[in-house]
């Protein structure tokens, strides 16, 4: 069970996508405090229609240093881009960097997949499991948005899981595209082949 969701912070933020009302959610009473964040475009809350949404969990190594080795970034821009153009969705960002392991041993995996493991195999390698993340939180963050049904922008089918375990209803599930690239196309077979997710 998640700890409760607070919100702590918002404001329109403008983009490159358009502006998003910003709402940041601390969870629990940890120190320093774990953050999530919202963005959010149109009246969400507004009854049964289900809201165009991601749920998209960190990466650094993608968003920041554009790295070729995924393809986190390409979908973060996507839904943005989808979600604005609706005029009406929700983009939660969640703060669980390497599929819940964090950014070190994130790069330790990469360490152990330049010596050939694949991303799964590293991940069990360090003693994790193949995807460690969480969407409690983000089904908290939904319900608190007013939101009880989506239409999901996921390839992930344990993103849909989470948040049906967390109370929220999948209407439809979304697949976001991403262009395989040589330093990342092994990968994006992997995550179909041992993850199922669909690519």
């Amino acid at each position: 069970m998640a700890a409760p969701v607070s919100r702590y912070a918002e404001a329109d933020v403008p983009t490159a996508y358009g502006t998003f009302r910003t709402v940041v959610y601390r969870v629990g009473a940890v120190d320093p405090p774990e953050e999530h964040v919202a963005l959010v475009i149109g009246e969400v809350a507004t009854g049964d229609a289900p809201v165009l949404a991601r749920v998209h969990s960190e990466c650094w190594t993608g968003e920041v240093m554009l790295s070729r080795k995924c393809d986190c970034r390409d979908q973060l821009d996507e839904a943005l881009r989808r979600v604005a153009a609706a005029g009406r969705g929700i983009v939660v960002y969640l703060r669980q960097e390497g599929r819940g392991i964090g950014l070190g041993n994130k790069v330790r995996a990469y360490a152990l997949q330049q010596r050939g493991a694949d991303t799964v195999d590293a991940n069990r390698l360090l003693g994790f499991a193949d995807d460690a993340r969480r969407y409690d939180v983000a089904a908290a963050i939904l319900r608190d948005l007013g939101v009880h049904r989506v239409a999901l922008m996921t390839n992930n089918p344990t993103k849909v899981q989470g948040l049906i375990d967390g109370g929220i209803e999948v209407t439809e599930r979304l697949s976001l595209k991403a262009e395989p690239n040589e330093d990342n196309v092994d990968y994006l077979q992997v995550k179909a082949r041992r993850l199922g997710h669909r690519l």
